[in-house]
């Protein structure tokens, strides 16, 4: 008995060393830890700068010692920054230890208390660029929805938009109006807690199913579009009742011929697709500290037809948020490997010596290079011929796969307009995604917007 009491001592001894030294850091970023506001009568609150400079959040003190919390981007940034009254949201919930810590030197920590002041929190510098950010918030323009932009050889998030939007400077004066008006849910982030049918975006996963399960006939598929497709009580269209005629799997990816790719469905293993799309992260965390919600793809063994049918083709039950598209895309564009998506790029004290820096960080490969090869043509293809033509004038290369993804809500019928792909097709430089709610056709809307994000990047950073 004696020794099973001094294991048990050492055990709890050992667990709380591993507390208080590796996890230390840990637990005190961790946003649900209530003690980090504890640190406010000892530090002024950080700035949030972003990629190229800009001051995206600021504490100012007044004279009589009021501190005052401003965002001079307003609602540009609302979701992705946040705020930091009425509770805290966004990048200032996630990066809350570090804008209430300083690292500043000891003499002056040691000096601001002499004279009973506080001192400058750490700054947090961010891989958002306010200029891109601008020109994709101004993209979307009166739409509901989202645009996530990012590199996809890093993670890096350089813009994340969402609609609608609110003023974090006045958060306490709109807070009421706000927090009851469950229509428009103005404080949800939709790049990254929206969930959506994917529509026909989605397609991107029913290929690498179907060249999976078939390696040695994929090329091969032959199908001859008619408009429509009926299994018993089932009927799929195609948009706006389209002929495709005679196609192969190319070609029915670049038109999202619906009907042969729920042709496709019917021709796969249900259960093998499930885990494919849950190797995507479907019904899972993603890799990142962003809060996010978790997709939904149900279709397995048991699936009817009809449900095997229409989830082929991106609609039924699978729902997923614009931010898990953009990974997805990334994955293709980075020859088959998803890196984890970041937003902070380092933290530094408030005259801007480096404190730490975000590495990027890979995920893992999800797909050969040869798939991942075989997918960007076929989204080659998409801009060149199919439904993305009109991303095909520009100075820059892309491939791309619109969606238009068909919901019902309170009796009421919408189309919601999506679009993801990537610049550069050589060596990509940026992918982005977007989504319009009730915007149509992806080819009419969300392509457009794409247009603009792509535009704004290369003259940002040049081609």
């Amino acid at each position: 008995m004696t020794y099973v009491f001094v294991f048990v001592f050492l055990l709890m001894i050992g667990y709380l060393g591993y507390i208080n030294i590796w996890k230390a850091d840990e637990l005190n970023k961790n946003a649900y830890n209530t003690k980090q506001d504890a640190n406010m009568d000892k530090y002024i609150r950080g700035s949030i700068l972003s990629s190229d400079g800009n001051v995206l959040a600021q504490t100012t003190v007044t004279d009589t010692g009021e501190e005052i919390r401003e965002y001079p981007y307003a609602n540009v940034f609302s979701h992705v920054i946040g705020y930091a009254s009425n509770g805290k949201s966004g990048l200032e919930a996630s990066a809350n230890h570090d804008l209430l810590s300083s690292h500043a030197s000891v003499l002056t920590q040691i000096q601001d208390e002499a004279d009973q002041e506080k001192t400058m929190g750490d700054s947090v510098v961010v891989t958002l660029n306010a200029q891109l950010q601008s020109a994709a918030y101004e993209a979307l323009g009166s739409y509901n929805g989202a645009i996530v932009a990012m590199e996809p050889d890093t993670g890096k998030i350089l813009a994340m938009v969402s609609k609608p939007d609110f003023d974090p400077n006045s958060i306490e004066e709109i807070w009421d109006s706000v927090v009851t008006d469950s229509s428009s849910s103005v404080l949800l982030n939709r790049a990254t807690q929206g969930l959506y049918p994917p529509g026909s975006t989605f397609k991107i996963l029913t290929t690498l199913a179907y060249m999976r399960q078939e390696p040695s006939d994929f090329r091969k598929f032959q199908y001859d579009c008619t408009s429509k497709l009926t299994v018993e009580d089932v009927t799929i269209n195609c948009y706006n009742n389209s002929v495709h005629g005679q196609e192969d799997l190319k070609s029915a990816f670049a038109h999202s011929c619906n009907t042969a790719f729920s042709t496709i469905g019917l021709e796969l293993d249900n259960d093998e697709f499930h885990s494919l799309c849950e190797e995507f992260l479907f019904n899972k965390s993603l890799p990142t500290k962003l809060q996010h919600s978790t997709s939904r793809f149900e279709l397995d063994g048991s699936s009817s037809y009809g449900e095997v049918m229409t989830t082929a083709i991106g609609q039924g039950n699978t729902l997923v948020t614009p931010l898990q598209m953009a990974m997805i895309t990334s994955t293709v564009a980075n020859g088959g490997i998803m890196m984890k998506p970041y937003y902070v790029d380092r933290i530094q004290t408030h005259d801007g010596n480096t404190v730490s820096r975000t590495k990027p960080s890979r995920y893992k490969r999800l797909m050969t290079t040869e798939e991942a090869r075989t997918l960007s043509e076929y989204m080659q293809e998409t801009v060149k011929s199919g439904t993305a033509t009109a991303l095909g004038w520009y100075d820059f290369t892309a491939a791309g796969k619109t969606g238009s993804a068909e919901y019902v809500s309170n009796g009421y019928e919408g189309t919601h307009s999506w679009f993801v792909g990537f610049s550069n097709v050589d060596n990509p430089d940026l992918v982005v995604a977007v989504i319009a709610e009730d915007g149509g056709t992806g080819s009419e809307t969300a392509v457009p917007i794409a247009a603009q994000v792509f535009q704004a990047y290369y003259s940002i950073y040049g081609h």
